[in-house]
């Protein structure tokens, strides 16, 4: 690995999170809607209190004066009060991003473990019945709003089967005997999250392997091993699926990324204390220390996955660092 490739993906990484975090700060602030209107929580404030609250919170200052105070708290690690809890933003994002992270990454583990798999069978058994199930299967759950499946596995699930729980991270009023009972509780609040989110990456990742893998196949060196009489196996495994897996090495490492943001409709539907649901919270409440926080987190996460992505990559073909 080369090291003049490293460093410029570094620098670049860096200047995109410096212009996004200009972009983010104008925004939110060119936004509708008046912060101030939700820190008073009293529409009969008097105008010396709502001169005192304005001050406090900083928004006396021009924009200039804000982004420069922001800029030199953000390096020592300070994001700002938020507006709608009255606590550090640091605080609320760390007790919020860890059932974000438990339900992403469960549904990332499995959708990469499915599609992946539907994609190298239905590429290998083109034109067969499983191709077009796996074919038709990933088309309807990849095309399918995320609201509306979440909503149909609620009706299935919920109100029809009564297997699930409709929403929350743990049954609300209930005392546990152990941890073991919490932890099960927390499993079967956490399922239908989980399938919603990775029965639409499933979709995705069955295409792009599918898709993938069949431009692999039409190689010469495919044809060559072909001729040689390696069996379907070998060939899968050594010669076409490490080809195909380079696309879907930047694929997955996108999504790890935007995911994160990416969930405020599950979050929301299926009443997850997560970030996408504290991302709706704030954007409602024009919490500008919040929103600034946690689009600061998402882009970190979409930069250094994509960073990683394109590392892997240039680690597995030589050719991206020439």
């Amino acid at each position: 690995m080369k090291r003049q490739y490293l460093a410029k993906k570094i620098i670049q990484s860096l200047v995109t999170i410096f212009f996004v975090l200009v972009f983010n700060y104008i925004l939110f602030r060119v936004m509708p809607g008046n912060p101030l209107a939700m820190i008073m929580r009293n529409p009969r404030a008097s105008q010396e209190a709502i001169e005192r609250t304005r001050e406090l919170f900083g928004l006396n200052q021009s924009w200039v004066v804000q982004f420069w105070i922001y800029l030199k708290h953000l390096f020592t690690g300070d994001l700002g009060i938020s507006f709608l809890y009255r606590q550090p933003v640091t605080e609320i994002i760390v007790a919020r991003i860890i059932p974000t992270v438990l339900m992403v990454g469960l549904a990332q583990i499995l959708a990469i473990i499915v599609g992946v798999f539907l994609g190298v069978i239905s590429a290998w058994k083109r034109g067969s019945r499983v191709d077009v199930a796996a074919l038709g299967f990933s088309l309807v759950t990849y095309s399918m709003p995320t609201f509306w499946l979440g909503i149909i596995l609620i009706f299935v699930f919920s109100v029809s089967l009564r297997w699930f729980p409709t929403s929350g991270m743990l049954t609300p009023g209930q005392s546990f005997s152990s941890t073991f009972a919490m932890v099960r509780d927390a499993a079967r609040h956490l399922v239908l999250p989980v399938l919603t989110l990775s029965l639409v990456l499933i979709g995705e990742y069955t295409l792009t392997m599918r898709n993938t893998l069949l431009d692999v196949l039409t190689e010469d060196y495919m044809t060559t091993a072909k001729a040689k009489g390696f069996d379907d196996n070998y060939l899968i495994k050594k010669h076409a699926l490490p080809n195909a897996m380079l696309p879907m090495i930047t694929l997955i490492a996108i999504n790890l990324g935007l995911v994160i943001g990416g969930t405020i409709q599950v979050e929301t539907i299926f009443s997850w204390p997560g970030l996408g649901r504290l991302m709706f919270d704030a954007l409602k409440a024009r919490d500008y220390p919040l929103l600034q926080g946690i689009f600061l987190l998402i882009t970190l996460s979409v930069i250094v996955a994509n960073l990683i992505a394109d590392v892997t990559y240039g680690y597995f073909d030589p050719r991206v660092r020439e």
